[in-house]
């Protein structure tokens, strides 16, 4: 009996032995019993219901504007810092907001989706992943307190945006307000309209330039 206690033990400590081995060549030290693992950053889960993104659009005789839903979206933080995140658009919820006439507003809202400008229903989501986010220093109460840098992608097509945006973490909640983001269309093959491309089409020309601005409420699913 007591060479089969010693054998159990012998065969316990190697199996310890090697799982400890294998971790530490692949993960650094094996954590300590006892001891929690930190995550170095949390989830923030955006709330769709309380956030969007707001669009303006321009051309020679006059301009309108809007707002788009979003689908989902998650931002990490940590130490109450934006270090991350990703957002997907809802590109078939554009809502037009300076239009009182209906059917004007249901021909406009329909182009918009057409082939002609965001391909909607090839492309029904449009995406923007952060890769970077800059404290701006010395930042007013109420200002811009971050730059920050991603990828847009629209109709499938990716390109670098930046811009200053306002991020309050209050707890298990966070609030982010972009400024206006300007942003040439043409970069996403939506040249309907454009006078750089169509130099002859006169008061029907379209801006190339378009705004967006991110309005953004999640929390923080751990808290919750």
């Amino acid at each position: 009996m007591k060479k089969l206690v010693l054998s159990s033990l012998v065969v316990a400590s190697l199996l310890v032995a090697d799982v400890t081995t294998t971790f530490a060549n692949t993960n650094g030290p094996a954590p300590k019993v006892g001891k929690t693992v930190k995550v170095a950053a949390n989830t923030y889960k955006v709330d769709v219901n309380q956030s969007n993104m707001a669009w303006e659009g321009k051309k020679v005789t006059g301009q309108h504007n809007g707002t788009i839903k979003l689908a989902n979206g998650a931002l990490q933080v940590d130490k109450n810092k934006v270090v991350g995140g990703t957002v997907e658009i809802d590109m078939n919820s554009i809502v037009n907001l300076d239009l009182t006439d209906k059917e004007y507003n249901g021909k406009l809202i329909g182009h918009l989706k057409s082939d002609d400008f965001f391909s909607v229903e090839k492309h029904p989501r449009a995406t923007f992943k952060i890769t970077n986010v800059t404290p701006v220093k010395g930042a007013k109460a109420g200002a811009a307190n971050y730059n920050v840098n991603g990828i847009l992608t629209i109709k499938g097509i990716s390109n670098p945006v930046t811009f200053p945006a306002t991020v309050a973490v209050n707890g298990n909640s966070l609030t982010a307000k972009s400024e206006a983001v300007v942003l040439d269309r043409t970069k996403w093959d939506i040249r309907y309209g454009s006078k750089s491309f169509f130099a002859n089409i006169g008061d029907k020309a379209i801006n190339d330039d378009f705004t967006v601005q991110f309005n953004l409420v999640a929390n923080n699913q751990v808290g919750l």
